[in-house]
């Protein structure tokens, strides 16, 4: 798995073995950087359950300005580790790890993008998107990108946000919020 685009072009992306860790493909993500088009340049972003960082690293390949990446895996956060060294991105980048609810807990600032891509089956979505709205983490203007199972959908309004896109890829399906 590489880095599709931008100044970490090519660059490869380590990913630990086996199906824990579920990263969001080449041609996802190709999706989804079209789906918001140029909003990236200059973005403070979260990559809430980062995984190996794919989405966040992306986006900083693309000119967002920092990445805020989480995630609770030890596996995931070695390779997340090793995937910003590789890119050279470590002054653009902080890691968290922990439980998601904890992390929106304490950050202070709000983002202009926020990826949350759980494990599916996790019933992770609803807490996030209260946590993300009671805690005004998306700003005025920003977008909140959701992976999911296609079968999956969201409503158009969900915690204080509306849906502008949805799209799907195979299995995937790729929702994008803005604050209502």
């Amino acid at each position: 798995m590489k880095i599709t685009t931008g100044g970490f072009k090519y660059r490869n992306l380590t990913t630990p073995k086996g199906y824990d860790v579920r990263p969001t493909s080449e041609k996802v993500r190709e999706a989804i950087f079209s789906m918001i088009g140029v909003t990236i340049g200059g973005a403070n972003v979260l990559d809430l359950f980062a995984g190996t960082g794919s989405l966040g690293l992306e986006a900083l390949s693309r000119g967002a300005d920092k990445c805020t990446f989480n995630d609770n895996s030890a596996k995931s956060l070695q390779a997340l580790n090793e995937n910003i060294e590789n890119c050279k991105a470590e002054e653009l980048s902080t890691v968290f790890r922990g439980d998601f609810k904890r992390t929106l807990d304490r950050m202070t600032e709000p983002f202009d993008i926020i990826f949350l891509d759980p494990p599916y089956k996790a019933g992770f979505y609803d807490d996030a998107f209260v946590l993300i709205s009671q805690n005004n983490l998306l700003k005025e203007d920003g977008l909140l990108i959701v992976e999911h199972n296609k079968r999956d959908g969201f409503d158009d309004e969900k915690s204080g946000f509306i849906k502008i896109k949805e799209k799907r890829y195979g299995t995937i399906g790729v929702s994008v919020f803005k604050i209502s």
